[in-house]
């Protein structure tokens, strides 16, 4: 079992930055990928970005050049600059272990106002 909790989301202005974050818990050495993904009102769960154990990332085509993801052992942040309306969601925190067992957090929510 992994437990996750995020924290960071909030209210900004357009342009403006904030930075998520994602601690794990349980059975962490278990963890493989870390990752975020992001639903809007209406719309379906969708990737923003994701990083294996060995360091290699993947971004969804409309935060790349503007978000990053890192990972610190048990943890996982994701660094959201240059922020715009259309990223407003509830943004969830996943993992998936090496027995491809997924977990996912509670969520937290973003809004970014123009």
């Amino acid at each position: 079992q992994v437990q996750l909790v995020e924290s960071g989301g909030g209210s900004v202005q357009a342009g403006e930055s904030l930075k998520l974050s994602c601690a794990a818990s349980g059975s962490i050495f278990s963890i493989n990928t870390m990752g975020w993904y992001r639903q809007a009102p209406g719309k379906q769960r969708d990737l923003v970005a994701a990083i294996t154990r060995g360091g290699s990332t993947n971004y969804a085509d409309p935060v790349k050049g503007r978000f990053t993801i890192s990972r610190d052992n048990a943890k996982v942040y994701l660094q959201m600059n240059n922020l715009k309306p259309e990223d407003t969601a509830v943004y969830y925190c996943k993992v998936v272990t090496t027995l491809s067992l997924t977990y996912w957090g509670q969520g937290t929510q973003v809004t970014v106002s123009s």
